[in-house]
C-alpha cells in the first residue's frame, strides 16, 4: 500500500493517476470476445455449448443448460433455514427500497393539445450474474428484483456454473427474486446469447450485471443491438476519516472491498496522518485473518492507497474527482459533509455504516458505477427496466394556431416534405379518411 502526504513530491501525480484510472483494458480481449459473439450469432445453441464446456469445464447436454423446477426445489433443501431466512429478508429490504422508484405514465392539456409521457416496462430483461471465483447469490437479488418491481414479465438469468456445480443459494436467490429461467451459461458467450438469442436462450431487450472482462468488453460490444446498464469495472472504496474514525474500523472496510480481486482499489483520505498509520497498521494485522488474504494483499500492494490531505474540505474535493463507487464518510457529523458531496455510487454515512450493509441489506442497488463513472452515472434501478414513450395530440385549432411556425421550421431546415405535411391540414381541403 502506498502512503502519502500532500507535502510529497508525488502526491499530485498519484491524485491524477486516481482520477484517470481504469484498469480495465477494454481492448486487451477484442478479438477473442468478437469471435466468441461471431461464433454465436451465427452457430447459435451449438457454439453456446462448445464455449461453456471450453470455459466452465462441464459438459451438460443442451437439455439440462436450462434449470429445472427439480433443481431449484432440491437448492432450498441444500440451503439452511437461517441462510433462507437471509436471503428473504435481503429481498423483502431491496424491494422495499425499490418500490419508491416506480415511476407513472403523466399527461396534460392546453388549449387544445394533450401532451404526455407513457411509462412502459422491457419485455425481457437479461441479468448476468458473476460466478467465476465465488457464489453470488446477493448479485441475483441486486439485479433482478428492481426489473420484477418494474413489471418485467420475463427475467432470464445466465450465471456460470463451472465444474457443474449446483450452486443453491444462487438458485433459491434467483426464486425469490421472481427469475423466470435461469441458463448454466456464463462469459461473452452468455452476452452473446442474450444479445442474439438462441433456440434455447431467448433474446432479451437488455443486459445488466457485473462481470469480468471478457463479460465487460462483450457487453459494450453488443450495445446497440440490446441496452445495457454499465460495464463494470473493479469494485473499489474511498474512504474519507478524520479523528473521530476507528482505525480498525476504516481497515475492515478497506479490506471488504480488497478482498473482492487482485484489481479492486482501496483507498483512504484524511487529514490524520496518526490516522492513516494506525490504518495501515491495522489493514497489515487484519488482512493475515481472511480467507481471501492471497487476493486482499495483491489489492492491497498494488491499489491501496492512504493519501494525507491539508484538511477535510480538499478530501471531499478529491472524492468528487475521483468519483468513487463506494464512498464512506467516517466523520464526526457525515451529514453537514455529505451536502458537498456531487460524485459517488453509493455513500455510507458515519461509523456505523460500513459498505457491507449496502451490498447485502440495507436495500439500495449494489450494482454501482465504477472506474470513475459515478460523474454521469447511477445505481442499477426500477428506471433501468422501463421505457418513456412520448404521447403528443393536436386538435385542428390547435394544429392551425401553430403550424405555421412548425412550417418554418422545417424550411429551415430545407425539408419541404415535413412543411408540406402540415400545409396540406392548414390550407387543403378538410377531407375524411
Amino acid at each position: 500500500m502506498k502512503v502519502c502526504k500532500f507535502s510529497d513530491p508525488d502526491y499530485q501525480d498519484v491524485v491524477d493517476a486516481l482520477v484517470n484510472r481504469s484498469n480495465m483494458d477494454l481492448f486487451v480481449q477484442d478479438e477473442t470476445v468478437r469471435k466468441i459473439l461471431n461464433d454465436v450469432k451465427e452457430q447459435g445453441d451449438a457454439a453456446v455449448l462448445k464455449l461453456t464446456h471450453q470455459f466452465d469445464r462441464h459438459t451438460l447436454p443442451l437439455e439440462k443448460i436450462k434449470v429445472s423446477a427439480e433443481e431449484i426445489a432440491a437448492a432450498y433443501k441444500e440451503v439452511k433455514p437461517e441462510e433462507l431466512a437471509a436471503l428473504k429478508e435481503a429481498a423483502k429490504r431491496i424491494r422495499l427500497f425499490h418500490e419508491r422508484q416506480k415511476q407513472d405514465s403523466w399527461s396534460y392539456e392546453e388549449e387544445g393539445v394533450m401532451l404526455g409521457q407513457m411509462v412502459r416496462p422491457l419485455a425481457v430483461a437479461g441479468i448476468y450474474v458473476p460466478g467465476g471465483k465465488a457464489s453470488y447469490p446477493s448479485s441475483v437479488l441486486m439485479n433482478a428484483i428492481p426489473a420484477k418491481v418494474a413489471g418485467v414479465e420475463r427475467v432470464v438469468m445466465c450465471s456460470p456454473f463451472p465444474d457443474a456445480e449446483t450452486r443453491p443459494h444462487v438458485l433459491v436467490a434467483a426464486d425469490l427474486a421472481g427469475v423466470t429461467e435461469i441458463y448454466k451459461v456464463g462469459g461473452a458467450q452468455a452476452v452473446a446469447a442474450m444479445a442474439f438469442g438462441t433456440d434455447t436462450i431467448p433474446r432479451v431487450d437488455k443486459i445488466v450485471g457485473p462481470g469480468n472482462i471478457f463479460v465487460a468488453l462483450a457487453k459494450r460490444l453488443v450495445f446497440g443491438i440490446v441496452d445495457i446498464d454499465m460495464i463494470a469495472g473493479p469494485s473499489e472504496i474511498l474512504i474519507i476519516a478524520d479523528s473521530s474514525a476507528n482505525p480498525a474500523y476504516v481497515a475492515a472496510d478497506l479490506l471488504s472491498q480488497a478482498e473482492h480481486d487482485e484489481d479492486a482499489v482501496p483507498i483512504l483520505v484524511t487529514p490524520d496522518a496518526a490516522l492513516a498509520e494506525n490504518v495501515r497498521q491495522e489493514l497489515e494485522k487484519q488482512v493475515k485473518a481472511l480467507s481471501k488474504q492471497a487476493i486482499a494483499e495483491v489489492s492491497l500492494n498494488n491499489n491501496c492507497y492512504l493519501l494525507i490531505t491539508p484538511s477535510l474540505e480538499e478530501a471531499v474535493e478529491m472524492a468528487n474527482e475521483i468519483a468513487p463507487e463506494h464512498l464512506e464518510l467516517a466523520v464526526e457529523n457525515p451529514p453537514e459533509w455529505v451536502k458537498k458531496v456531487n460524485n459517488a455510487g453509493a455513500i455510507f454515512m458515519g461509523h456505523y455504516t460500513p459498505e457491507a450493509m449496502g451490498d447485502y441489506l440495507a436495500g439500495p442497488n449494489h450494482v454501482l458505477p465504477t472506474s470513475g463513472t459515478a460523474r454521469f452515472s447511477s445505481p442499477l434501478g426500477v428506471y433501468d427496466f422501463i421505457k418513456r414513450t412520448s404521447l403528443i395530440s393536436y386538435t385542428k385549432g390547435a394544429l392551425q394556431s401553430c403550424g405555421k411556425t412548425v412550417t418554418m421550421l422545417a424550411e429551415m431546415e430545407d425539408l419541404g416534405g415535413h412543411a408540406n405535411s402540415v400545409k396540406l391540414r392548414l390550407e387543403g381541403p378538410d377531407k375524411k379518411t
